[in-house]
C-alpha cells in the first residue's frame, strides 16, 4: 500500500504541490430489512477507490478515481494539482495548515463478532421475531425492522510523512410499529427513531439490542397513542429522554460549533452559526448544569476513530464548560487561523469526497439526577420521548422539535399519555433554563448527518442523559 501512496504523493510534488495527501478506501456494507412478516430488502455493496488532495499556490485541489493502480494514482495526483492551480486564480485567502503533522500508526474498531461472518438467515430471524411481536398487538398496520453493518478500511498518507491505516466497523438496527385508526396514525420506534441506533462495534451490539423483547411494548404504545390526549399548548417544564436530548445537542450545539460554518465557508444543510468568534470564551450558552465535550475516543460510539482524514489523532475537546462556550470543532486550516492546532474533526464520506469539519461524538456530560428523581421533583410539566421531527433556523437559534410520545407530569408523577407532542425555543435561552441533567447516560449513534455540496453523509455520536428544562413552549404544532 505504501508503494501506491508514494506514487501519488511523488507525482503531486513533481507537478508543483506544496502539500499533498492521499486516502485509499474500501467500503463494504450490508442492509437487511423486513416488513409485515416478510423480508423487504437486502443490499450488499462495496466501493473501492482513492482521493488525492493537494495545495498549490495556497489553494486546494482534489481529484479521485475508482481505479486503484499506480499509473492512475499518478494521473489523478497531477489532475488534483491542475485543479488547485486553477482554484488559486480566484482564491481569497492563502491556505495555511499550521505546523506539520507526522502520524505513523494503525487503528481498528474492537469487534467480538465480525458482522459480515454471520449469515443473512440469522439476521433475518432476529428481525422477523421482533416483527411478529409487533404484529401480535391489535391495531398495528405496519411493522418494520432493519439491520445494517459496514466496514471501512482506509490508508492515509501525506507529504509530511504520515502513514495511517484504519479499519472501522459499525453495526446498527431498529424497529418501528405503525398503528392506524379511523382518523389517525401513530408510530413508535425502538431503540431510536428512523432505525438509526448504530455503534462502532460488531454483531454483538445487534444481539445486545434484543429487539424482540422490546417489540410488544413499542407496538402497544403506538396503538395507545391513537386515543391519547393531544399535547396541550402552554409554557411548562419539559423533561426530555436521552435520545431527544442527544438530537437537541446535535442540532443546537454540534452544527454551530463547526468552525467552517462560523467563517462562512460552509452553509449547506445546517446554515452558518450564531456562535461567532467574539463569543468564544465568555458567552453564556447554557446554565451551570450544561457541559458539552467533543470526544472521538469513546469506545463504541459512532463518531469514534483513531485518526481523522488529515492524520490528526482522535481527541477530547471541551466545547461548553458549565454553561460557558469554550471551543469549536476545527480542521488544520481553520485552527491555524486561530493560531492553534486542529482538534481532529476532518472526515470525508468516502474516497471520492474531500474532508470537511464533522462532528465526532458531541456529548452532554452526565449530571446527578435519576429520571425518577427528576419526575418526582417536578410539580407540573411533560416528559417527552423519541424524536419525530426537527426544524431549526440557519444560524441554529430558533428550533422546533416533535416527539413520538409524551406524558403529563402532575405532582411528581407521570399522568396521561400525550400524542403529537412538540416544543420550541431559542438555543441559549433553552439551555440556560436547564436545571437538571440525569446520570443515566446513553451514547446515541446518528448515521445520516448531512453536510456539503456535493452532499456528504457522516456517522456521528452523542452521549446524553435525560434533562429538565423550565419554561418551555409546548404544543405549537396546532
Amino acid at each position: 500500500m505504501r508503494d501506491l501512496t508514494d506514487r501519488a504523493l511523488d507525482a503531486a510534488v513533481a507537478a508543483g504541490a506544496a502539500y499533498a495527501d492521499v486516502r485509499i478506501e474500501r467500503l463494504e456494507r450490508q442492509v437487511i430489512s423486513v416488513k409485515n412478516g416478510r423480508p423487504d430488502g437486502l443490499v450488499e455493496d462495496e466501493s473501492h477507490g482513492f482521493g488525492v488532495r493537494v495545495l498549490v499556490d495556497g489553494a486546494w485541489g482534489f481529484a479521485s478515481s475508482s481505479r486503484v493502480e499506480g499509473r492512475e494514482l499518478e494521473r489523478i495526483a497531477r489532475q488534483a494539482v491542475e485543479i488547485a492551480r486553477a482554484s488559486a486564480l480566484v482564491r481569497s485567502e492563502h491556505v495555511d495548515l499550521g505546523e506539520p503533522i507526522r502520524a505513523v500508526a494503525s487503528y481498528a474498531t474492537p469487534v467480538k463478532i465480525d458482522p459480515f461472518t454471520v449469515s443473512v438467515d440469522d439476521k433475518l430471524a432476529q428481525l422477523l421475531a421482533a416483527d411478529a411481536e409487533m404484529r401480535s398487538v391489535k391495531g398495528i398496520a405496519v411493522a418494520k425492522g432493519s439491520f445494517e453493518c459496514q466496514r471501512i478500511t482506509k490508508t492515509f498518507a501525506s507529504t509530511e510523512g504520515s502513514f495511517v491505516q484504519q479499519t472501522l466497523v459499525e453495526t446498527g438496527a431498529g424497529i418501528d410499529a405503525l398503528a392506524v385508526g379511523d382518523a389517525d396514525a401513530q408510530h413508535r420506534s425502538y431503540p431510536n427513531s428512523f432505525g438509526r441506533q448504530h455503534s462502532t462495534a460488531g454483531y454483538e451490539y445487534f444481539l445486545s439490542m434484543n429487539l424482540a423483547a422490546h417489540a410488544a411494548q413499542t407496538a402497544e404504545q403506538a396503538a395507545q397513542l391513537l386515543t391519547a390526549k393531544p399535547c396541550p399548548d402552554e409554557v411548562t417544564t419539559v423533561i426530555l429522554d436521552s435520545s431527544q436530548a442527544a438530537l437537541q445537542v446535535h442540532e443546537s450545539c454540534g452544527h454551530p460549533i463547526e468552525l467552517d460554518r462560523v467563517y462562512g465557508a460552509e452553509a449547506s444543510y445546517a446554515g452558518t452559526s450564531f456562535l461567532t468568534l467574539d463569543k468564544r470564551g465568555a458567552y453564556r450558552y447554557g446554565s451551570d448544569h450544561v457541559t458539552i465535550a467533543a470526544d472521538a475516543t469513546i469506545p463504541g460510539a459512532l463518531g469514534t476513530f483513531g485518526f481523522d482524514d488529515e492524520g490528526v489523532p482522535a481527541q477530547r475537546t471541551v466545547i461548553v464548560d458549565r454553561g460557558i462556550f469554550k471551543n469549536y470543532l476545527t480542521s488544520r486550516e481553520t485552527a491555524a487561523r486561530l493560531g492553534e492546532s486542529s482538534n481532529g474533526t476532518m472526515r470525508a464520506d468516502g474516497w471520492s469526497r474531500i474532508p470537511l469539519i464533522r462532528m465526532t461524538n458531541i456529548n452532554l456530560e452526565p449530571g446527578d439526577w435519576s429520571l425518577e428523581e427528576m419526575i418526582a421533583d417536578t410539580e407540573r410539566g411533560v416528559f417527552l420521548q423519541t424524536n419525530r421531527s426537527w426544524s431549526i433556523d440557519d444560524v441554529r437559534l430558533n428550533f422546533q422539535f416533535g416527539t413520538e410520545i409524551g406524558w403529563e407530569i402532575r405532582n411528581g408523577k407521570l399522568g396521561a399519555m400525550l400524542k403529537n407532542a412538540t416544543y420550541t425555543g431559542i438555543t441559549p435561552r433553552f439551555w440556560g433554563a436547564c436545571d437538571a441533567v440525569g446520570r443515566e447516560w446513553t451514547v446515541w449513534g446518528t448515521p445520516n448527518c448531512g453536510k456539503g455540496q456535493p452532499s456528504q453523509s457522516m456517522h456521528v455520536g452523542h452521549g446524553a442523559a435525560p434533562i429538565r428544562v423550565r419554561n418551555v413552549q409546548i404544543g405549537v404544532m396546532r
